[in-house]
């Protein structure tokens, strides 16, 4: 074991003369936590939506002053009147509105005599999340409308009551866990994936085999090595991310034991990955071509971004064998929900069995080129 450590420290020795890399596997997660964690998840506000008015009777004027209060108090959309409902479509189909409120002739008179008046709403669906903020806005004014002016004393309809277990979860809350796994991810790409290959062409590797190390020692030595530098990177983001984000559990000691648990069977496990992917190759531009395939395919499925429920099956698929999954289910039970063992402790087993499965993988396919 102690020529797995004289590797391990030279590993190390050489990344602390040039702390380049933790520096680069934070920035770009946190940048991405930053930017996405404030750019994604708020609702929407200020779009802006064209009224037609073709019935000015006093039921549109009701309606026009409901859109009114919602325009100066949820500020969800702001109202420009139009004359005609083609300038409307027009503006909206060059971008220029978000959507178009149409009220109809005879809307008051259809009010009275109760024939099912109608409004109309034009989106632009290319947009889903601006449409379908504009679509539930003008849905509940509608349905603030067809409630009984007196209600009846006995109430026949349903009610529901939601209960929030947790506080409210700003999105970048909520990106933070991925934030986390892809800086030991970006650690482990550079120092396991180009460093390795670096230095396997550079002969270092070549070296090491002409002692009586062997390749399990020279494995270890480097898995261990390239973990410890990604250990850094995820410890350094938990701390950061976790002080931008406001989740101030990851400052509690007991739960920081938990975090550093997961982050360093994380890192092995990624590490155990890269070592098996690099382990046959020789051509130095491959992991550089390879890191934003593997980031693309091992990222997004995860869950960081976006619910796994929401995907198709064979998306599905790819997430519920890849590790970003297990370790992004890990922190957010850690950070967002002040979990316990009992959780994550499913996550730590499959990191555990993959890191090893990866790992003696790595050593039946490590080679000899001399």
């Amino acid at each position: 074991m102690h020529r797995s450590l004289a590797i391990i420290e030279r590993e190390l020795r050489k990344f602390f003369r040039s702390p380049a890399l933790m520096i680069v596997a934070m920035i770009f997660p946190l940048v991405q936590l930053v930017i996405l964690g404030n750019a994604f998840g708020g609702k929407i506000h200020n779009a802006k939506v064209a009224l037609v008015d073709y019935d000015h009777g006093p039921q549109s004027v009701r309606l026009r002053e409901a859109l009114r209060a919602v325009e100066n108090n949820a500020l969800t959309y702001t109202i420009q009147d139009y004359g005609s409902n083609r300038d409307a479509v027009r503006d909206l189909t060059n971008g220029k509105i978000n959507g178009v409120v149409v009220i109809p002739a005879e809307y008051s008179r259809k009010y009275y005599e109760r024939t099912r008046p109608q409004i109309g709403l034009v989106v632009d669906n290319t947009d889903g999340f601006v449409s379908s903020a504009l679509e539930q806005s003008l849905t509940d004014v509608v349905n603030a409308f067809n409630q009984p002016v007196v209600a009846p004393r006995l109430q026949q309809q349903i009610a529901l009551g939601t209960v929030e277990l947790y506080p409210y979860v700003e999105y970048i809350k909520y990106l933070l866990p991925g934030a986390i796994t892809l800086a030991i991810f970006v650690a482990v790409a550079i120092g396991g994936g180009i460093v390795y290959i670096d230095d396997k062409a550079r002969g270092i590797h070549e070296g090491y085999l002409v002692t009586p190390i062997t390749k399990l020692e020279l494995v270890l030595g480097l898995t261990v090595a390239g973990a410890l530098k990604a250990m850094g990177a995820g410890i350094a983001l938990t701390f950061l991310g976790s002080f931008l984000a406001g989740v101030g559990s990851a400052f509690s000691p007991g739960r920081f034991l938990w975090l550093f648990l997961l982050i360093g069977v994380t890192s092995f496990a990624l590490m155990g990955m890269m070592s098996l992917m690099m382990a046959r190759v020789e051509d130095p531009l491959v992991p550089r071509a390879m890191f934003g395939i593997l980031n693309t395919l091992l990222y997004f499925p995860s869950g960081a971004i976006y619910p796994v429920q929401s995907f198709p099956k064979w998306l599905r698929a790819i997430a519920y064998v890849d590790p970003f999954s297990y370790a992004v289910h890990g922190f957010k039970q850690l950070l967002l929900k002040d979990a316990g063992i009992s959780a994550v402790y499913g996550d730590f087993l499959f990191l555990g069995v993959f890191c090893v499965v990866t790992l003696a993988g790595t050593t039946l396919l490590f080679k000899r080129t001399l």
